[in-house]
């Protein structure tokens, strides 16, 4: 665990700094969170950094959050921790420290590819070990009953084989997701733009209830009691594609933050899955964009089979092929299948004519004849060979 002075000053800067901005983690990681936290408060931090804390300076409300936090059940979970998410989250150290020293050309807040500084976490498993085997199932709000059940059946599908489903727990592809995981008796993670302590929106409070009481987290990146603004969802798909193997966007539309997600996560080097939707459905398009982009691989998933062997061990975790029908003609070499088509349908017909019409030797049309009677193909009249018919069903009312 780290020291208490330590866990303090990160709880300090998880309200007073807004995630994701570069000069912002550069400066912790230079001076760390206990000196940042006072030259913050003493207004002697970076210029950039101390314009975005602006008037929280002044604020102090670190014991006050550590306390809310543990009246929910949650806590903070900083760097320092042996539960820190480290490997996953490894990717964002190395996307920050690729990205340019001025501030003037540095990504918009909302993109940037900035580690968090702590992170709240609510639930009693550990997150590192939660989301070391995890795939992201993001989508739209405005979803349809197609995307729904898609969702669900993933979610489930992959807590079936052991696998965690994270997602955004908002309406639409995301409650799918949760409650899919949920119903295979599997945790689940939702990453939250707001605090922990809120149920956003709170139609899910019940779905959030359910989730930690089946071993799932709520995890967020901002205090108790933070509101859910707009930005902070979009900050908030970068840590929703760091923490996963890979990401599948069930449904978006042609602009959305499941497909902003799915960019991060590229943007990352983890696996963006789609799953294909009817041309037709405005929900779809996003879906469909993606998978239409030459330059960056995003692959067709249409199962959770599918998704495993994607993010899984290599050459292990495999899918198996779609399943086809079969019937007897699968097994025919191409001789009998000539002298099948070769028999009439009416009435039987002498080998010698079958050769004729199939092209062949009438000792081909003898060899191959007990075959095709033995998967009841054709059958003999009596004077020759033809199709055997069809079973007759009995008419309604009358007799067989």
């Amino acid at each position: 665990m780290a020291e208490h002075p330590v866990r303090r000053a990160r709880a300090w800067l998880s309200r007073a700094v807004e995630p994701g901005s570069v000069d912002a983690w550069r400066f912790v990681e230079r001076v760390g969170p206990v000196e940042a936290e006072r030259a913050l408060r003493a207004g002697g931090g970076p210029p950039t950094v101390q314009a975005l804390v602006g008037r929280r300076a002044a604020e102090d409300l670190a014991e006050d959050d550590l306390v809310r936090a543990g009246r929910c059940g949650a806590r903070l979970v900083v760097p320092e921790d042996d539960e820190w998410p480290a490997p996953a989250l490894h990717c964002l150290t190395l996307r920050a420290s690729q990205l340019p020293l001025e501030h003037r050309d540095q990504p918009d807040r909302t993109k940037a590819l900035v580690p968090p500084l702590a992170l709240w976490v609510r639930g009693d498993r550990p997150l590192g070990d939660l989301v070391e085997q995890s795939v992201a199932l993001v989508g739209s709000r405005a979803s349809t009953a197609y995307g729904e059940h898609v969702a669900a059946e993933l979610g489930h599908g992959l807590g079936e084989r052991g696998w965690t489903t994270v997602s955004g727990g908002a309406y639409g592809i995301d409650a799918a997701a949760h409650r899919g995981a949920l119903a295979a008796g599997a945790p689940t993670v939702a990453v939250l733009a707001c605090g922990v302590d809120r149920a956003y929106p709170s139609a899910h409070s019940a779905l959030f209830a359910r989730l930690l009481d089946d071993d799932g987290l709520l995890v967020s990146e901002w205090a108790p009691g933070c509101a859910p603004l707009k930005h902070r969802f979009l900050v908030r798909n970068r840590l929703i594609a760091a923490l996963t193997q890979g990401t599948v966007v069930v449904e978006a539309a042609a602009r959305s933050g499941a497909q902003a997600t799915a960019h991060r996560a590229r943007d990352l080097g983890k696996q963006v899955m789609a799953v294909p939707g009817p041309v037709t459905s405005a929900m779809s398009v996003g879906c469909h964009e993606l998978l239409r982009d030459e330059e960056h691989r995003v692959v067709l998933v249409t199962s959770a089979a599918e998704v495993v062997q994607q993010v899984g061990r290599l050459g292990a975790d495999l899918a198996d092929p779609a399943a086809r029908p079969s019937s007897a003609l699968d097994s025919l070499s191409d001789v009998a299948r000539r002298v099948l088509d070769a028999c009439p349908v009416r009435v039987g017909v002498p080998p010698e004519r079958l050769a004729t019409v199939a092209g062949c030797e009438v000792v081909d049309v003898l060899r191959v004849l007990p075959v095709l009677e033995l998967h009841d193909l054709v059958e003999w009249t009596g004077t020759g060979w033809r199709v055997t018919p069809p079973p007759r069903t009995p008419r309604a009312g009358g007799r067989a």
